[in-house]
């Protein structure tokens, strides 16, 4: 299928590696010119000399994009923008007895007003040339809390609000956002969640895979190549009526009617 994106310009987030280096594959496949960030400079520049062999333009920027001068650097080198992704590892897991209001903050800087930040930026140039698009990378706990996860919960719930009506204000300018959901992923986030069952039931990491793999009906975890591919698609020239939606991509993990 052809996106209909090829020489548009994408800024993807935390794109390195995991969900983040998926989708920006994906756009690259489909070629589309990227500014990639992430925070550590030797990861995102073998990211993007990877990207770069799909035969389209690169520009690395190492920075912390939850900061006032990362998003700067990176809309600065970005300068016009057709595609936005917004992307941020969660915040750790723990108990709600646990959480103080700075965790909070936190999780909100990073899952919550970074995205808003950078849509804020970009949707006046999307608006002025009549086409854009926007995909926030949030969390199935969005659609099905995760107790363990209450500060990711908190924040990308958080997100989802505010795009719920921005998304339907900026639609008839021809800019689609919407979000897309991960559940479990064979990423580093994984293992880190992976390493907390371990570590709270004392069983080793192919056990504790083998258990969160039984609560997924498609019995595994998911990849970023897939993950990536439906981002690409959300990115596309196709979904022009599809605005303000929630896509989950879980492996069927939560459950639910509609």
């Amino acid at each position: 299928m052809d996106l209909g994106i090829k020489g548009k310009t994408a800024i993807v987030c935390g794109a390195s590696k995991g969900l983040g280096f998926g989708c920006a594959e994906a756009l690259a496949k489909a070629g589309v010119n990227l500014v990639i960030c992430a925070r550590t400079k030797g990861p995102l520049d073998q990211a993007a000399e990877g990207l770069r062999e799909h035969g389209v333009n690169v520009t690395a920027i190492a920075c912390d994009i939850t900061t006032d001068e990362g998003r700067a650097a990176v809309l600065a080198a970005a300068g016009h923008v057709d595609i936005l992704v917004t992307n941020a590892g969660g915040p750790p897991p723990g108990h709600w007895s646990d959480w103080e209001r700075e965790d909070f903050i936190k999780a909100m800087d990073a899952n919550m007003l970074t995205p808003i930040a950078l849509m804020k930026a970009t949707l006046p140039g999307m608006i002025e040339q009549g086409w854009g698009r926007v995909v926030n990378i949030t969390s199935q706990s969005v659609k099905g809390p995760i107790s363990v996860l209450g500060l990711s919960n908190t924040a990308r719930t958080g997100l989802t609000g505010y795009v719920a009506g921005t998304a339907r204000d900026v639609a008839k300018h021809g800019v689609a956002i919407n979000n897309l959901l991960p559940g479990i992923h064979a990423t580093d986030r994984a293992k880190s969640l992976d390493g907390a069952i371990v570590k709270a039931k004392g069983i080793s990491m192919d056990e504790a895979k083998a258990q969160r793999s039984a609560t997924i009906p498609a019995g595994r975890y998911g990849e970023a190549s897939e993950f990536g591919a439906m981002c690409a698609f959300m990115c596309s020239k196709h979904v022009g009526y599809m605005i303000g939606q929630n896509v989950l991509l879980d492996g069927g993990a939560t459950v639910s009617t509609i």
